[in-house]
C-alpha cells in the first residue's frame, strides 16, 4: 500500500513487555482495574475492508452489546463531522491542485483518476493533495462493496439506543494530516499511481496480518518506514497519548466499546502499553 496510507492505516517498552504483547494477538481487549465499576472494551479496525476479509466474531459481538457507549476517533453520527471533513479537504493556500504538479504529471495524474476513480479531476481541482491521496488509496480494496467497520458497529450501536462519541474532532484529525509536508505527499502520490501492483501486495499484506489479528505484524508494517520517520509522533504517537487520556475519562463514567484504527493498539506507544502504564489491566479476548 502506499506508505502515507499504510502509515496512517490507517499507523520504547522492555522487551518482556513487547513479547506478552505478540503472544496475545488480538483485535479485542477487554480494559479493566483502577477502580473502574464495569469493563471498557478496545477494538481495533481498518477502515474499509471487503467482505470476505471482514471479520466479526461472536465474542466481539457480545462485547459490543455489553458496552453502555460507543466511541470511534470521531463522532460519526454527528452530521456537522461530515461537514467539517469536507471543509477541511479544501485547499486554503490559493493555490488549486493543477499548482503541485507539472503539465505531464497532471495528465498522468488526471488519467489515473479518470481509469481507476471514473471521475474527472477536476473534482478535486480545489482539494488538498493528501485528501486525493487518500482517495486513491480507496482503489486499492479490489472488491466492488467494502465494508466500514465504523458504518457496521454505528448502526448496531444505534439500534441499540447507544451514544456514539468521539475521540477527537476532525479538525485535529486534519491538522496532524497536515503534518505530512506537501512534497512528501506529491511525490509518493506519483510514485503510487505509477507502481499499482506493488502497492496492490502491500496492502495484501496489511489485510493478511489484520485477518490474522496480528497487532505486531500490523505494527511493522505500518511504522517500519524510514520516509516518514518525522511523522510518526504528529500521526502515531502524540495521537495515542492524546486518546489515552481521553479513553481514561470516558471510561470512568460507563462502559464503553472503542473502535478505533487497529495500527493504534500495539507497541511501546501503542493505546495498549500506554493505558497498562496508567494501571489499567488490558487482557486479549479471543
Amino acid at each position: 500500500m502506499n506508505r502515507i496510507i499504510t502509515f496512517l492505516a490507517g499507523l520504547i517498552a522492555s522487551a518482556a513487555s513487547l513479547n506478552a504483547q505478540a503472544q496475545d494477538n488480538s483485535l479485542l481487549w477487554q480494559i479493566t482495574g483502577n477502580n473502574l465499576s464495569k469493563p471498557s472494551f478496545l477494538f481495533g479496525t481498518i477502515h474499509l475492508i471487503c467482505p470476505d476479509d471482514y471479520i466479526w466474531t461472536e465474542k466481539m459481538k457480545s462485547s459490543l452489546d455489553r458496552a453502555e457507549k460507543v466511541c470511534f476517533e470521531l463522532d460519526l453520527s454527528d452530521p456537522d463531522v461530515n461537514m467539517q471533513i469536507v471543509a477541511g479537504m479544501t485547499d486554503n493556500t490559493n493555490k488549486k491542485l493543477p499548482d503541485y504538479f507539472s503539465t505531464e504529471q497532471y495528465k498522468l495524474l488526471s488519467r489515473f483518476v479518470k481509469d481507476s476513480l471514473n471521475m474527472d479531476i477536476a473534482l478535486f481541482e480545489k482539494m488538498k493533495p493528501i485528501m486525493l491521496e487518500i482517495f486513491i488509496s480507496a482503489t486499492k480494496i479490489n472488491c466492488t462493496n467494502p465494508i466500514s467497520y465504523e458504518d457496521s458497529i454505528m448502526k448496531v450501536a444505534e439500534a441499540e439506543g447507544k451514544k456514539i462519541m468521539g475521540l477527537e474532532v476532525p479538525k485535529e484529525q486534519i491538522t496532524d494530516l497536515e503534518h505530512i509536508p506537501v512534497e512528501t505527499v506529491i511525490k509518493y502520490l506519483l510514485e503510487d499511481i505509477q507502481t499499482a501492483t506493488k502497492i496492490d501486495t502491500e496492502y495484501r499484506q496489511l489485510v493478511n496480518a489484520y485477518k490474522q489479528q496480528d497487532l505486531p505484524g500490523l505494527y511493522s508494517l505500518i511504522t517500519n518506514s524510514s520516509d516518514l520517520e518525522n511523522e510518526k509522533g504528529p500521526l502515531l504517537y502524540d495521537r495515542n497519548r492524546k486518546w489515552t487520556a481521553r479513553i481514561m475519562d470516558k471510561m470512568e463514567v460507563a462502559s464503553v466499546f472503542f473502535a478505533v484504527g487497529a495500527g493504534h493498539l500495539y507497541g511501546p506507544l501503542g493505546v495498549i502499553e500506554l493505558l497498562r502504564k496508567k494501571g489499567y489491566k488490558i487482557e486479549p479476548i479471543k
